[in-house]
């Protein structure tokens, strides 16, 4: 890893990344549905989300609606797609080619997501930097990261390659410096917000680390799990807030949750207007087909108002 400090130039521009999960199918192409059919719904008309997608319940195998979903991110003027990954094998394993070829033509970066699979540990996801560093990948993002010792992590994590940059997801920038990490990020759009921003990221600066917190337009996974928890889109207010809190906060990288992640309606790919379903409409005043977009198009205002943003180092 460069290190906290070497991390930053003299001046440079905020940068923008998103999560994207790559892990839906279809009996068609998959042979089942692959997440759809989450918490005992039955698509395509019953799926595990309280939105539904423009493009139908679609498989993340097929090149051609990879394809669309990586224009659609790069239009919106992100830099970096955060790809979830569950380990050697899976799925998501499986179909991280495809997505980083088709994330590379479209000029995004591509980073990985290292979600707790069975087994994970320190030294473990430090082999599997290694491995993920065969698909162009230099950003890694840890989930749960606190749920093993720092010293742990400081020991696995001393020997990796240099210009690789490894994240914790925590709000304890402490224990993310204790672990050897370059940066910290939140991920979770429900129990944090814009206004938390500005501290997490001062603590981050003392201690020269980066700091990556999570934006996302709201919180809704009743129709996929048993979570009863909400947090309200208001008509886009709250994407916005918490826009305007990462940039107050001066965020080396602004980070959304997510592109896709319908389960828990983080998501900002397109919507349509379905029965039984919550939409997009009425967000910024759109209606119709304008609504459908209305979450990618915003995000592209506000990675342009990003853009303006100049960092300097410490």
């Amino acid at each position: 890893m460069d290190g906290p400090s070497s991390a930053a130039a003299t001046e440079r521009k905020p940068e923008s990344a998103i999560f994207y999960y790559p892990w839906f199918g279809t009996p068609a192409r998959d042979g089942d549905w692959i997440h759809w059919a989450q918490g005992g719904n039955r698509p395509p008309r019953r799926i595990a989300s309280s939105f539904y997608p423009t493009r139908g319940a679609y498989s993340s195998g097929d090149p051609a609606v990879v394809r669309a979903q990586m224009h659609e991110i790069a239009v919106a003027g992100i830099d970096t797609l955060i790809v979830t990954w569950w380990g050697r094998g899976s799925l998501e394993d499986e179909r991280l080619p495809l997505v980083a070829a088709a994330a590379t033509a479209r000029g995004l970066r591509v980073a990985a997501h290292l979600e707790p699979y069975g087994g994970r540990t320190p030294a473990g996801t430090a082999a599997d930097i290694a491995y993920l560093r065969d698909f162009g990948v230099v950003d890694f993002y840890v989930w749960a990261s606190v749920q093993h010792p720092d010293a742990e992590w400081r020991e696995a994590l001393a020997p990796v390659a240099p210009g690789v940059r490894v994240f914790a997801n925590t709000n304890f920038p402490a224990r993310a410096a204790a672990g050897g990490f370059d940066g910290v990020y939140t991920y979770d759009v429900l129990l944090y917000d814009g206004r938390f921003f500005p501290r997490l990221c001062e603590q981050a600066r003392r201690l020269r680390l980066l700091c990556a917190p999570s934006v996302g337009p709201g919180y809704d996974a009743r129709r996929a799990t048993p979570d009863r928890r909400l947090r309200p889109r208001r008509r886009g207010a709250t994407y916005d807030a918490m826009w305007r809190g990462a940039i107050r906060a001066r965020a080396d990288i602004v980070t959304i949750t997510s592109y896709n992640e319908w389960h828990e309606g983080t998501q900002i790919e397109p919507a349509r207007r379905t029965r039984g379903y919550d939409s997009y409409e009425g967000a910024w005043g759109r209606r119709g087909l304008a609504a459908e977009r209305a979450y990618l198009d915003r995000t592209g205002y506000w990675t342009a108002r990003l853009a303006g943003v100049r960092l300097a180092s410490e």
